[in-house]
């Protein structure tokens, strides 16, 4: 490099060359030619030569191909317009290694005593460039983001003019993109408020925050055709300085018609929640008080100071299985409504008017003066004959009466009495009432006698089980069977529905109940085992679940067995959650924690409604066949039936309906998505021994249920 080095009279002075130095810019003195008279130290740093390697060299190495001119540009601008300053121009340097870097220009022209001197300063602009390049692809973003959301953006200056918007924004209102570019807004607003329900109070709304700057909003639009949008304003500021005002409207019309149809479900699911409390209180047939509520009611009587009689009347119909089974099962509801309508106008003035389940009904009179007048009118205005289908029939019932006065009584004896007592009416000829007296205890001795030889039937060998499946219409299989306790006494069959009672009042109900798990199990342990989704049934006192260790001596003799604790089912009446003793929950949690799962049975006819039914610790819910006994044709409107397994459903459980026995039944259950299924339809309760014929007869008719066609 090195060229000749011309003295000068300016850049050759020592304290100039210092000032040169000092700057932090790169500066080159170049004569006419484009040679370097003077570089200075930053020059030296930017180029990567060294000041003499500068010095008498032609600048053009130090600028990238095609900016070779841009000096004598420069020179030629600044001496056409010496006055005018020149902005700064883009180059492109290149520095010693090759290097190339954006930089840009200036300079001025400098006398030195002969041809004017052109004095170039260089800055690199590559830090520019990367501040500009992050600033454009902020930009960049910003844009995306705003055309990317959901909401509508307008942004209006402090002057009222449009400084931004986005696309959403016309697409919302439907606003031609060049009406947004007309000198007046005035097209756009008509636009907008022909679309909007309430157009006078949206522009107040305008009008109000374009009057206060610094104010915020939230509201909501209604559109005529239906649309809702919430719009949202806040003001735009720039620091402290308020410069405008941004408006956002967000399409809310999915969110609202989801509000109004949640609502409208709500309000649905109300009134169903409130006829079913009204089920849970009445007994559906004759629309009477049920069991829970004369019980509960009889307490609250005996509970009252004894100033006052209270009086039980327990009656129940006369040879009403023959009605059933000659006229059948409609003649026989037909007889039962009746009798109540009689039997509510008999006695107006009554506590309490109830059907206690099938043909037994009682009545609750207190301070009543002459009870014994009530039970013979009774007796007599039942005994009136009417008409069903043609047929005449003459209901005869008879009556048990048991009275306390100021001694202090169980509701539960009080009750019994009342039972004696019409079972004594019944003893003596039917169609008749009488008062309890201590000489009818021979039926209590004949329970006693029932009592004694259940206490022995266990070592004897006398209780069995029986299993009825239970189908489930979606998987086309048996999933589970029930295992019902049976007691053959001296070759003759005694009803659970005497003997279960009787074990519960006796204490003997959790020996009956561990013989009857652990034959269970034992029985049906290797049809468990083959799949993991069967399941076994078994049936649960409230008094067995307040024994505390019930839980653990379940799950024990289940491991013992080699059944697994999610394979069990445990079936519980309501009732049993109306025990005071907290143990009956703890035990019922104890088992579900384990896995098995816990079925409330008979669900309907007692005391609980569908509302509380999401506090209960239950897994499955047992619709007790007297709601499966109103589908006959399987053309009925049941908003009961679905209300109830909707309701389940919406709570997490599953539904099992029970008492099936008609194809009509099942057919109308599986329309209703009900889970399972049980009854005769399936199969009969049956022993171990014929196991594979219940199993035959339930595939069968699981088989002919999906050959027909389900009617409309």
């Amino acid at each position: 490099m090195g060229g000749s080095r011309r003295q000068n009279k300016v850049f050759g002075a020592p304290s100039f060359g210092a000032l040169l130095d000092a700057s932090p810019d790169a500066l080159l003195a170049l004569d006419a030619d484009g040679t370097v008279l003077v570089a200075n130290t930053a020059a030296s740093r930017l180029f990567g030569y060294s000041r003499e390697e500068l010095t008498g060299s032609n600048h053009w190495m130090l600028l990238s191909e095609g900016f070779h001119n841009e000096t004598a540009l420069l020179r030629a601008q600044l001496l056409a317009r010496p006055d005018d300053p020149q902005p700064p121009r883009e180059v492109y340097g290149v520095h010693r290694d090759g290097t190339e870097f954006a930089a840009e220009i200036a300079g001025s022209l400098v006398d030195d005593g002969g041809p004017q001197v052109l004095l170039v300063s260089v800055r690199s602009t590559g830090h520019r460039k990367s501040a500009d390049a992050d600033l454009s692809e902020a930009m960049s973003l910003l844009t995306a983001t705003l055309e990317s959301t959901a909401d509508g953006i307008l942004v209006i200056s402090s002057e009222g003019r449009i400084a931004g918007l986005n696309e959403q924004f016309l697409t919302m209102w439907g606003i031609p993109p060049d009406m947004m570019k007309a000198d007046s807004d005035e097209p756009a607003m008509q636009l907008i408020l022909s679309q909007v329900k309430d157009p006078e109070a949206f522009l107040a709304r305008v009008e109000k925050l374009t009057a206060d700057s610094s104010a915020e909003s939230h509201d909501t639009i209604d559109f005529l055709d239906g649309r809702t949008f919430e719009r949202y304003s806040r003001p735009q500021k720039v620091g402290d300085r308020i410069v405008g005002r941004v408006w956002s409207f967000r399409d809310v019309t999915p969110r609202r018609m989801a509000q109004e149809q949640a609502e409208q479900a709500l309000t649905d699911l109300a009134a169903q929640a409130e006829q079913l409390r009204a089920m849970a209180f009445q007994d559906p047939l004759t629309g009477l008080a049920n069991r829970a509520v004369f019980n509960a009611e009889l307490l609250n009587a005996l509970k009252e100071p004894r100033l006052k009689s209270v009086d039980v009347l327990l009656l129940d119909l006369d040879d009403f299985k023959e009605v059933n089974d000659i006229l059948g099962h409609h003649a026989g509801d037909v007889m039962l409504v009746e009798v109540a309508r009689r039997l509510r106008g008999c006695v107006p003035t009554a506590d309490v008017v109830a059907r206690l389940g099938g043909d037994e009904f009682v009545v609750l009179l207190t301070a009543c003066p002459d009870v014994d007048a009530i039970a013979e009118c009774i007796v007599r205005c039942l005994h009136v004959p009417f008409t069903i289908e043609g047929t005449m029939l003459r209901p005869s019932l008879s009556l048990g009466l048991a009275s306390v006065g100021r001694e202090a009584r169980a509701a539960s004896e009080l009750l019994r009495e009342a039972d004696i007592a019409m079972y004594a009416a019944k003893a003596a000829g039917k169609n008749r009432f009488l008062r309890f007296h201590p000489e009818m205890m021979t039926a209590l001795v004949q329970r006693t006698d029932l009592e004694a030889g259940l206490q022995l039937a266990i070592g004897r060998g006398e209780i069995s089980v029986e299993f009825q499946p239970i189908v489930s219409p979606r998987m086309g299989r048996v999933v589970k069977f029930e295992a019902l306790a049976r007691w053959d006494r001296e070759d003759q069959r005694v009803p659970p529905a005497v003997f279960i009672p009787l074990a519960e009042r006796s204490g003997l109900i959790n020996e009956l109940g561990s013989e009857v798990m652990a034959q269970s199990l034992k029985q049906l342990a290797s049809w468990l085992r083959e799949d993991p989704s069967r399941s076994l049934s078994m049936n649960v006192s409230g008094v067995q679940l307040q024994e505390p260790d019930f839980a653990e001596a379940v799950l024990r003799l289940a491991e013992t067995s080699g059944v697994g604790a999610y394979q069990l089912v445990f079936e519980v009446t309501e009732s049993v959650f109306f025990d005071a003793d907290c143990n009956v929950i703890k035990q019922l949690s104890r088992l579900r924690e384990a896995g098995a799962r816990v079925a409330l049975d008979d669900f309907g006819t007692g005391y609980s409604s569908l509302g509380r039914l999401q506090d209960l610790p239950v897994d499955i819910v047992k619709i007790d066949k007297t709601f499966v006994s109103m589908v006959r044709s399987g053309a009925e409107r049941l908003p009961i039936l679905s209300s109830m397994i909707n309701m389940a459903h919406s709570l997490g459980l599953t539904v099992t309906a029970e008492g099936i026995e008609t194809e009509e039944q099942a057919r109308y259950l599986i329309a209703l998505e009900c889970d399972s299924l049980q009854g005769y339809l399936f199969s009969h309760p049956e022993p171990v021994c014929r196991f594979g014929h219940a199993l035959k007869n339930a595939g069968q008719a699981l088989v002919g249920l999906e050959s027909r066609s389900v009617p409309d």
